[in-house]
């Protein structure tokens, strides 16, 4: 970056500040509307609890549940299916309490969500987040039994720079590798029963693969540019920063990839490695269902006052109650819009 001409380098700066400020702001804001509140929706948040003994903030995470008896329930435990959900945000911002949503909506169709906050780039860099999400992996299986999750009704999502994380996460459950904290999840034994990673930025180095195909304009081109430089500065021989490299190789894993689901919006400037994981999964013969919205911004599926944003969420329940929880269920509309057909 320091190369750039002073010209670029404003333009990235500002267009940096305005992005972060947005993106944070509307996490904040939106985490303070009634519809945020879990209890009215009958489903509890369990705040800030710890799955990293280091006193940092961002190993903190909340547990998402159900209060009344859900119809995913194992009839014979008790047990309900849950979701590692690891937010998005480029690598650089955001957190658990900006990602209040996915924890709200599918507690409310009856899984228990554990949402974790991570360090993040540029002060945490690769594989610090990715570590930290494989820590709060080996606390929901260490824990399941004080939260009821029945850890073979597992599943892991993420959305943008989450779906990175959650793809990566899923590699080290299927492939023993020599990272230690990675070969702890390997050796947990559990593989997730699916993987949602929606909207992802799925192979980091590179990042002006999407300038040479697409011709974005500076200010996408920018953004994407400096995701790559804060979370991984040095691209050499990390392949877990990029795990859709990985699924795009020839190699072979120990134990069988769950199914996926992907999606991403037609005017998502990540579109095409979306695109790419349904090719490679395709290939593999993976079980998966890729969905593509017409017109669709990055992460489109927050803004749930929109009519797509409400049916991807519908197709996501679906999708999880099948390969999750294993139950066909009529999906309960999302809180605070009308019923839709």
């Amino acid at each position: 970056m320091t190369s750039l001409p002073l010209r670029d380098r404003v333009r990235r700066r500002a267009g940096a500040v305005v992005v972060d400020n947005f993106f944070r702001g509307a996490g904040r804001l939106s985490s303070a509307l009634p519809a945020a509140r879990p209890h009215p929706h009958a489903v509890e948040r369990l705040r800030d609890l710890p799955y990293v003994d280091s006193g940092d903030r961002l190993h903190l995470l909340d547990v998402w549940r159900p209060l009344r008896t859900s119809p995913l329930a194992d009839p014979r435990t008790g047990r309900l299916p849950a979701i590692l959900y690891v937010h998005g945000g480029g690598f650089r911002m955001l957190d658990k309490d900006t990602h209040w949503l996915p924890g709200l909506v599918f507690a409310r169709r009856g899984y228990v969500v554990v949402v974790p906050s991570y360090r993040l780039a540029p002060a945490d860099p690769f594989p610090a987040p990715l570590q930290d999400v494989a820590a709060a992996w080996r606390w929901t299986l260490e824990n399941a039994d004080r939260y009821g999750i029945d850890t073979g009704r597992l599943a892991i999502a993420g959305e943008s720079a989450g779906a990175n994380l959650a793809t990566a996460l899923t590699l080290c459950t299927v492939e023993r590798r020599p990272e230690p904290w990675a070969a702890e999840v390997y050796d947990a034994g559990v593989v997730p029963r699916a993987t949602l990673p929606a909207m992802g930025l799925l192979q980091v180095s590179d990042p002006k693969r999407f300038q040479r195909r697409k011709g974005l304009s500076p200010w996408l081109s920018d953004r994407v540019e400096e995701v790559a430089e804060a979370y991984l500065p040095d691209p050499a021989g990390h392949d877990l920063a990029d795990p859709l490299l990985v699924l795009e190789s020839d190699r072979a894993f120990a134990r069988p990839l769950p199914p996926f689901h992907a999606c991403c919006g037609t005017a998502d400037p990540l579109l095409d490695d979306t695109r790419r994981l349904a090719a490679a999964l395709d290939r593999r013969g993976v079980e998966h269902r890729v969905s593509y919205w017409p017109g669709g911004i990055h992460a489109f599926h927050m803004f749930v006052f929109q009519r797509d944003a409400r049916a991807l969420w519908r197709e996501i329940l679906a999708f999880t109650n099948q390969h999750v929880a294993g139950v066909d269920h009529p999906v309960r509309p999302l809180p605070w819009v009308p019923p839709i057909p």
